[in-house]
């Protein structure tokens, strides 16, 4: 009746993930009860569960990639806890235990980590760039983040149920196939990457058409926000690249689950192909996370230096130029293959190109700095620290696109580093620089600059104490996943990158420390205006945080910075240069509980598919199905917000503008 699933799928045998995974439901439980026993539950319900609000999906996203953050580098505390004991020792992990958790990290904070969080944050702030009330299709926007915390919660989940993965954070064959991983761990991985990546997909769609066909009256393509053009590109990715993960991963279920052989070398299949499917998705993953990221450091720069963007025409081809070319570079993931040299040399020779958009966005970058009033506030400190450790980073990645340097580096700790040289700095910072940049505009107050700027140094250290070994011991022949060592020569390189991840530990305390200082303190850290930053973009024009509807009365873009020029006349007259518009009532679609209710099914579905209980994958199919014709008769979709209301807020915002040009004035 429950499939595979019996009492020896508990890992009882296994203290620390059964410890890790009682303590985290645990935790979850508390923080259920708390919530219902103070009252919270139908405020929770009401507007954060069930809402279809893209500012509050895009916070939550960013909340489970916090979340999933601190699961992810708790893995890398482990890893490096037992490499530093492992020298002539077996460690305290065991081999199988290891396993799990390096391939956990990886799928984690790439899947769980870091697509949440530039998902969020695109969610949050696109919108309100583009001068629009919504996305296009706002209650699939809430079934695409429920979709991706169903993935997170079954990757979680295996800690106390069965087993995670042990390939790596990408399943290859023949190791994935059923012969040599016969338990559930590979079965946990497939299932939850499939689930979030069809919602995934699904913001893919979302996004591409919001931008290409809500954009507020008078803004052309040219006069986007430059963090709207890298969405974009990363979006137009998704849905060309995700589609060929899934295709990938269910080729695989087939060979483990029917006996297919796609994949099975010694039936007929290939699993060099599967290298070839899964890197022609991985490497544009890689632009599906940094594109966003350049957008970010593009919105930081040009505030911050009180200047337009230098090069805005050429930012938009480099973005898309690096949007092409991403799809001709996944073969020099595995230049060893042996695919010759003549197919070795054109993919090394486009590896190289791929970083001539990237030196055009450094140079854009830093020729907007020059000659500008540069306030180094911790956003930018995030973003100049970006530049500086990125440079490496790509530097080292052209070396590994030489086909004969590739062979002797590959699997080596030179390429892990070359790796987190170029995703820490140019995802994880510009998630912490959009993190302070924008959390004023989502909560109506700053965050204190002082822990801020303790955590950047911080974590700006401990990266290039953690990962600046792993160049050297790298070139002294160590390779990736080793779960013990006997040379010598290693360990110290070994124990110092243990120390940078407790610099790091202490970076990320101080960024807790940061948000609670700020929230205790936050009366006296009100946005008033809407405006903290002295803005260029149009979310500065609303208040902080923004209402429901974004904007009263849609902007007319007349230029690329329509909010901007606007403020610059009303500091010159000294009063609001814009009029009174004339309000009227607005109609936004209303909360549905179709996401959370759709994840709920896929969660059983996804378990009862890991677990092979058949009848219950009937049931949860059956319930999503259900859901989805309840949603499509829905007779009332939206809920409209009377014109009385909308002046209210309106106004409030005008004046607090108006008070602050007086201010200037005296």
């Amino acid at each position: 009746m429950f499939g595979k699933l019996t009492w020896q799928a508990i890992p009882l045998n296994e203290p620390i993930p059964l410890v890790s995974g009682l303590a985290v439901y645990l935790l979850l439980f508390v923080l259920i009860v708390w919530v219902l026993a103070k009252g919270y539950g139908p405020y929770l319900w009401r507007e954060w569960i069930t809402s279809v609000d893209h500012k509050r999906i895009g916070v939550m996203y960013f909340l489970l990639g916090s979340v999933m953050l601190l699961r992810g580098f708790i893995d890398a505390i482990m890893l490096r806890a037992q490499q530093a004991m492992a020298f002539n020792a077996p460690g305290y992990l065991p081999p199988s235990h290891f396993d799990q958790i390096f391939s956990a990290h990886g799928t984690i904070m790439i899947f769980f980590v870091a697509m949440p969080f530039v998902i969020g944050l695109m969610n949050f702030a696109v919108p309100l760039q583009l001068g629009v009330r919504d996305v296009a299709f706002p209650t699939l926007n809430s079934v695409s983040f429920w979709l991706n915390a169903v993935g997170a919660f079954l990757v979680t989940l295996s800690l106390l149920v069965g087993e995670f993965s042990r390939t790596g954070w990408l399943p290859y064959p023949p190791l994935s196939e059923l012969r040599y991983s016969p338990g559930v761990g590979i079965d946990y991985y497939c299932w939850a990457i499939q689930i979030s990546g069809i919602g995934t997909v699904m913001t893919g769609v979302n996004f591409v058409t919001t931008i290409l066909k809500l954009r507020a009256p008078g803004m052309n393509y040219t006069r986007m926000p430059m963090f709207c053009w890298t969405a974009l590109a990363s979006n137009l990715l998704i849905i060309a690249a995700f589609p060929v993960l899934t295709a990938t991963l269910a080729m695989l279920l087939l060979d483990r689950y029917l006996g297919f052989h796609f994949f099975t070398d010694m039936y007929g299949g290939n699993s060099m192909m599967f290298m070839n499917l899964i890197w022609a998705w991985g490497h544009p993953e890689v632009y599906i996370l940094v594109l966003p990221a350049f957008g970010i450091y593009s919105e930081v720069v040009s505030t911050f230096s009180g200047k337009p963007l230098f090069g805005y025409r050429s930012m938009i081809i480099a973005t898309m130029a690096i949007c092409i070319i991403s799809f001709m570079v996944w073969l020099h993931h595995f230049f060893t293959m042996g695919a010759g040299p003549v197919v070795n040399a054109v993919f090394g020779i486009a590896s190289m190109i791929i970083a001539v958009p990237t030196g055009v966005k450094i140079f854009n970058w830093m020729f907007t700095m020059y000659g500008g009033r540069v306030r180094y506030s911790s956003a930018m400190l995030w973003t100049i620290g970006f530049m500086v450790s990125f440079v490496v980073g790509g530097l080292t990645g052209v070396l590994l696109a030489v086909p004969a340097a590739d062979f002797q580096l590959h699997n080596s700790m030179f390429l892990v580093a070359h790796f987190h040289n170029t995703i820490i700095p140019g995802v994880v910072f510009a998630v912490f620089a959009a993190y302070t940049y924008w959390f004023p505009k989502a909560f109506g107050f700053v965050l204190d600059e002082r822990l801020g700027k303790w955590a950047f140094w911080l974590w700006f250290v401990g990266f290039w104490v953690a990962w600046a070994p792993g160049y050297v011991v790298g070139l002294e022949g160590m390779t990736r996943r080793l779960q013990h060592y006997d040379d010598p020569q290693w360990r110290p390189w070994l124990m110092l990158a243990s120390v940078g991840v407790l610099i790091i530990l202490a970076g990320i305390v101080a960024q807790v420390a940061q948000l609670v200082v700020s929230i205790r303190t936050r009366e006296k850290r009100r946005d008033r205006t809407g405006d903290p930053w002295d803005g260029r973009s149009l979310e500065w024009a609303t208040p902080s945080p923004p209402p429901a509807f974004n904007f009263a009365v849609l902007p007319n873009v007349k230029d690329q910075e329509p909010y901007w020029d606007i403020k610059q006349q009303a500091r010159q007259a000294m009063q609001l240069v814009t009029p009174e518009p004339e309000y009227q009532a607005i109609e936004m679609p209303r909360n549905s509980p179709t996401g959370f209710v759709t994840a709920f099914f896929a969660t059983v579905t996804g378990f009862a598919l890991i677990w092979h209980i058949w009848w219950l994958v009937i049931l949860g199919l059956l319930g999503a199905y259900v859901t989805f014709v309840v949603f499509a008769w829905r007779d009332h979709t939206e809920f409209v917000i009377p014109a009385e209301e909308v002046a209210r807020i309106d106004r409030a915002n005008r004046a607090a503008r108006a008070e602050r040009l007086r201010e200037l004035a005296r």
